[in-house]
């Protein structure tokens, strides 16, 4: 199958214009467009953090500063439909320091620390509404900017599932409910469809790994398909089958197309480079051929931009920053 698939991958060549960098030293990486496409909402850990805090910057790059409390750990930012707010998950309320880092005795694992909530703060930092308050993980938040409504990965149900709800917290949904991990949600244009990354274990043994990880707010990133489905969790279908890390999903403004990251031509590597498939899981292209680890693609409210994370120029083994291209599609 995979044999295949490489004999008829190809890449896009011309897909993107000359990357340009925004930001420099650290890891900076799930950068987001503002509805306005004036502003852009990314994680970084640098100086004097010693883990992810949310920071806003102009499209260019200038004018970064801290909108996070300074405290915990935050991850995956957006802003939300009206241009003035965003949503993070943060654990600084559980406490100031940063969790311990996963326990990588157990392989490479993420940790999806139950101290994160889902929090909607102005652009001056202040934190305005608390969205969850249930016991595990909240977390992973992406912002339909037609609909306002929020997708994100939650616990609630007791697994790692998607789940919708409104801006200020109310009408909550679940929308996924099959055993395994669901995470990196993330709405079509139109609000119609819900792309994400999964691991939904077959065996029992790949079972009773997910478990035992769980249970220690573990899970392992490195088998991932995508899955699409509608935005109320209808007709869901798996556009990737290669047993390899797919994940940071992101429809193309038409709707009828996902670029994503993947490790695909080394799958138990850190190696990652933008591909695209269309919505059926068919004509599969590779988009970018930097090396080391390029992911979390979106485009920009007038889809002429491509905003992405890279190791492209990095000066040390862990700097990652953020960049745009023109998307000549």
């Amino acid at each position: 199958m995979r044999a295949i698939l490489f004999c008829t991958l190809s890449v896009y060549a011309q897909s993107l214009g000359e990357p340009k960098q925004l930001t420099s030293g650290g890891q900076n990486a799930e950068a987001y467009w503002a509805p306005d496409g004036r502003r852009i909402v990314f994680q970084s850990t640098r100086d004097p953090y010693q883990c992810d805090q949310i920071f806003v910057m102009n499209a260019d790059g200038s004018d970064q500063k801290l909108v996070s409390t300074g405290k915990g750990r935050t991850t995956c930012a957006y802003f939300l439909k009206d241009n003035k707010h965003i949503v993070y998950a943060s654990t600084h309320e559980t406490s100031p320091a940063c969790p311990p880092p996963p326990d990588r005795s157990k392989g490479y694992v993420w940790g999806v620390f139950p101290g994160y909530e889902l929090y909607v703060a102005s652009l001056d930092g202040a934190i305005k509404k608390k969205l969850t308050a249930m016991p595990g993980y909240d977390a992973e938040a992406t912002v339909n900017f037609k609909t306002g409504r929020l997708v994100y990965t939650s616990m609630e149900s007791g697994d790692l599932d998607l789940w919708t709800m409104k801006p200020d917290g109310t009408d909550k949904k679940q929308i996924t409910r099959s055993k395994g991990y669901d995470g990196g949600p993330v709405f079509s244009r139109d609000g119609k469809q819900i792309v994400w990354r999964a691991n939904h274990p077959q065996t029992p043994e790949t079972m009773a790994r997910y478990d035992a990880l769980l249970k220690d707010n573990l899970t392992a990133p490195m088998k991932m398909e995508l899955f699409v489905s509608g935005a109320a969790g209808s007709n869901v279908r798996q556009i990737t089958r290669n047993n390899c890390a797919n994940f940071a999903p992101t429809f193309t403004p038409d709707g009828k197309r996902i670029l994503f990251a993947s490790n695909m031509h080394k799958c138990d590597g850190r190696d990652f480079e933008l591909f695209i498939v269309d919505v059926d899981g068919k004509n599969l292209k590779q988009v970018t051929k930097y090396g080391g680890f390029t992911s979390f693609p979106e485009f920009s409210p007038d889809g002429k931009t491509l905003l992405f994370s890279s190791s492209l120029n990095a000066k040390d083994r862990f700097e990652f920053n953020i960049f745009t291209a023109e998307w000549r599609q």
